[in-house]
């Protein structure tokens, strides 16, 4: 069987990212189509891979300006030629899911989000586009012809895979599709436990979504030391705000996020998120998770035992519970425990028993 994956873009290194790894580890030789790689930035992520790109990483500026392409993705998508294959496997959180099939070709998508800025996020996208009055007000037109398009899109899908509840729920919502649960990939692997040290930790890209800015609200207050781990657009604005408690590490490696994790007191997490990796990567270390009760983290992190959440999503409430916390009442052995549940051994098993069983249909 003649395999192909495809994932929206490859011009940065997150969640979404691990998981279209663990897919190339499964099909080694299966070629990834994206809309565009950006070496530059992912490094050698990616290193190795027959990636083919759409014609939109050739347009001046494609690879940093890609979003002023937007309206064109559609068609870049629908141009990717997919005749040659038995099954096509979509990693998806925006577009990609849209592609063209043979009648006979198996479609799925595992499905990280329905399009965010075109659903879910979709006021709250057009309001933090730090661009002027004039595209705020153009921008409705181009995300009404995209909100259409990515419904009729997510029709082509054979299978959907969710990778939780929270997204399972929200394909039903806006594409009207079931959904099967398969949770992502995490590294699990024991790592020696250790004395945690006098610090904070949050690990994210630094977006508006992901409200870090919240996290250095909260510890601008508390004046507790936070570590920052993470690079986006948002980094000068946030430097800014962030009183000297607060460090920013940037990008670091698999091993050195390791050492941060197993260090930190607890992991911040005030951000709802689809399934959330990191917080599970915490749990692996045996760190509890200070997260919003919300999204994905409500799936995977149980109060009192391998963290506690904060319902209101405000540095207000953020800081009222590190105040409360107390890493002391939490055992790191039980805490990782729980994380072996999301192993990348259960997420092989589940994935390839699905996928036999779709094949035999």
């Amino acid at each position: 069987m003649k395999v192909a994956l495809a994932h929206d873009h490859l011009n940065q290194i997150g969640g979404a990212e691990r998981v279209l790894r663990q897919f190339h580890q499964l099909y080694p030789d299966a070629p990834v189509f994206t809309l565009l790689y950006d070496e530059a930035t992912v490094g050698d992520y990616f290193k190795n891979w027959d990636i083919r790109t759409s014609f939109l990483e050739r347009l001046p500026g494609g690879a940093r300006w890609f979003k002023w392409y937007v309206w064109l993705m559609p068609t870049a998508v629908e141009q990717i030629d997919l005749s040659g294959f038995d099954l096509v496997i979509s990693s998806a959180s925006a577009l990609i899911k849209g592609l063209l099939v043979k009648p006979e070709t198996i479609n799925i998508c595992y499905c990280h989000t329905p399009t965010r800025y075109l659903w879910s996020d979709t006021h709250q996208y057009t309001s933090d586009l730090p661009q002027p009055k004039l595209v705020k007000k153009i921008l409705p037109l181009v995300l009404n012809y995209l909100r259409q398009w990515d419904y009729i899109a997510s029709q082509r899908v054979d299978y959907f895979v969710a990778n939780s509840q929270f997204v399972a729920k929200r394909i039903k919502k806006y594409y009207g599709r079931d959904s099967v649960v398969i949770y992502p990939p995490v590294d699990t692997a024991a790592t020696d436990l250790v004395e945690p040290q006098d610090y904070f930790l949050l690990i994210s890209r630094l977006r508006p979504y992901k409200r870090v800015d919240l996290a250095i609200k909260a510890f601008n207050k508390l004046g507790i030391p936070l570590k920052i781990i993470g690079a986006g657009e948002q980094e000068v604005e946030l430097r800014n705000l962030a009183k000297s408690n607060i460090e920013f590490l940037g990008q670091v490696t698999d091993q050195e996020k390791r050492y941060y994790l197993g260090h930190c007191r607890a992991l911040i997490h005030p951000q709802e998120e689809d399934f959330g990796i990191t917080a599970v990567e915490a749990m692996a270390a045996g760190r509890p998770v200070i997260a919003y009760g919300a999204g994905g983290a409500l799936e995977t992190i149980e109060p009192g035992v391998s963290g506690v959440f904060f319902q209101e999503q405000s540095w207000e409430e953020l800081a009222d519970a590190v105040i409360r916390f107390r890493y002391e009442s939490f055992e790191p052995e039980v805490i990782r425990q729980r994380a072996q549940k999301f192993s990348r051994a259960n997420f092989i098993d589940n994935w390839q028993k699905y996928v036999s069983k779709v094949i035999t249909k």
